[in-house]
This record gives C-alpha cells, structure tokens and sequence, in this order.
C-alpha cells in the first residue's frame, strides 16, 4: 500500500495522484509535529490509543471512527507507543473531486460540513460500519489488482466510498462524538476569528484587545491547545492562503496582498523558507 511516513515530504505538498490510500500497522514510538497538507485527507482508525488534534480540537478515538481533515487544516496525532496502531489513510485530490461534482451532488460536502460545524469526527453505528467495510476492503483489494480495468475499479469504489461518507456525513447527529472531543472553547473562537480575518491585522495585542483577555494568557493558552505560537499559526495560515491563491490564479503581488502580508520581500522569504521554492516558481508550476 505504501507507508504515509516514506510520504512525510507531501505534508505541505501536492498529491499528483487522484487519490493514495495507505493501511498501516504498526507499534512504534512516533511523534509527529504539528502539519497540514495541501489536499484534503481522509483517516478510519482501527485500532490503537490514539488521541487526533485538529484545529486545537483532540478527539479521543474509537475503533472505527473516521476523521475528515480539509486542506490547510493543522493537525496531529498523538499516539501511545503501547499499543499497536492500525489505521487507513486516504490523500484525496480535489480536483479529482471537482471532476466528478454535479449540480445536485458535491462530494466536498463532508469536508465542507465537518469545517463549519467544526466537528472532524464520525463516528458510525453497526450497519453503516457493515457497508464502510465492505467499500474500504474492495477498494483496498484494487489496489493490488493489475488486471483490466483495475484503475476505472478503484476510481469507481472510491466515489462510491465518497458518496456515503457524504450521506453519514449528512445524517449524523453528534451526540455520541462530543463526548470525546476535548478543546478550549475561548481558543477555538480566536482560531475561527483568525481564520476569517487574514488579510487583517492580527497582532497579538489587537485579538487579546477583541476578546477580553491578557496577551500572556493567550500566547500560553494557545500554543497548549494549537502546539504553535499565535505568529507562527498565523504566518502558517497566511502562507497557506498565498500559496492557494497563486494556484488559483492570483499573481504574487495580489497574493501577498489578499493574505496578509504588508512587506513583499518578508512574504517572499517566509515562503521560500516554508515550501523551499519562492512564489514565482510556484506560480510557474500551478
């Protein structure tokens, strides 16, 4: 299947694929920094003790629960090396999503509705498990196939699989996830402020000014329940943002601008820093 470890390098990158699904097991003592991706990732966690931090939320899992993570979405797991640690990962391209949209059917709606309930996690009950299983062990199954019509297979099962993660999506009510969902809720409204205002100015004392509390309480607070500090998050962030738009057509400049940045060369070397290329080159290969 490959190993998302050998994969490390992708953690900000493209997935040129339409998709890549990796099963990994294993009892090993990892840890992993917080990071994101530029695509939008799927995790089914089988078994293990393992608590996932998304967005300054942690949700303590249970076998079989499924977690989606939305492009740019920051997160990690924490995991204990005692226990063996099995789980299905699966990168998903968006634009292989795009691709297969309809008018009445977008498949982005799980990620979508799992970012603006900002509840990452589904948690199934028996029959759904039943027909998740049956989905992931066909498309699993493809994976190694080399026969006719392998690839068209595996596309096929994966929208399959897609299309009902979008209807559990859609008829989950919740109850049953928050009881293992721990976060800071005064954090987790700073998070969405900062979210929703980039292209503002988001120094420390002007978010400790809007929400009533001390500049040093909130640079403890938040590097507790984000593992960044508030400039790091947000540098993160607005990066993430430039680097979006120049794919979606922005020049560099306009960029830049949109994100934040009020100094085109800081811009421009924190990108480099962060991605080790420089917007231009970037700009070149979108």
């Amino acid at each position: 299947m490959g190993n998302e470890f050998d994969n490390i390098k992708n953690k900000r990158g493209c997935l040129n694929k339409d998709f890549e699904l990796f099963h990994i097991k294993d009892k090993k003592d990892l840890e992993f920094e917080f990071h994101y991706h530029d695509f939008n990732k799927i995790i089914i966690f089988i078994s293990g003790k393992v608590t996932y931090a998304i967005e300054g939320k942690y949700y303590k899992l249970r076998p079989w629960d499924i977690l989606l993570i939305n492009n740019n979405d920051i997160h990690k797991p924490i995991i204990d090396p005692g226990e063996t640690y099995e789980r299905i990962i699966i990168w998903v391209n968006s634009n292989f999503i795009i691709n297969h949209n309809s008018s009445d059917c977008n498949l982005f709606q799980c990620f979508e509705l799992a970012s603006s309930e900002k509840i990452n996690l589904l948690r199934l009950d028996c029959e759904s498990l039943k027909n998740i299983k049956s989905i992931l062990q066909q498309l699993e199954e493809t994976k190694h196939d080399v026969r006719f019509g392998n690839s068209i297979l595996s596309n096929s099962l994966f929208l399959q699989f897609l299309v009902y993660l979008n209807r559990l999506f859609l008829e989950r009510h919740n109850e049953d996830e928050l009881s293992d969902i721990q976060y800071d809720e005064s954090i987790g409204k700073i998070l969405d402020y900062i979210n929703k205002n980039l292209s503002e100015d988001l120094s420390i004392e002007r978010i400790s000014s809007k929400f009533y509390i001390s500049k040093y309480y909130l640079m403890h607070k938040f590097k507790i329940q984000t593992g960044y500090t508030v400039h790091n998050y947000i540098l993160q962030k607005r990066l993430a943002m430039a680097r979006s738009l120049i794919k979606d057509g922005s020049s560099t400049t306009e960029a830049a601008i949109e994100s934040g940045f009020n100094d085109y060369s800081s811009f421009v070397r924190a990108f480099k820093k962060n991605y080790e290329i420089s917007p231009k080159h970037c700009l070149k290969i979108r």
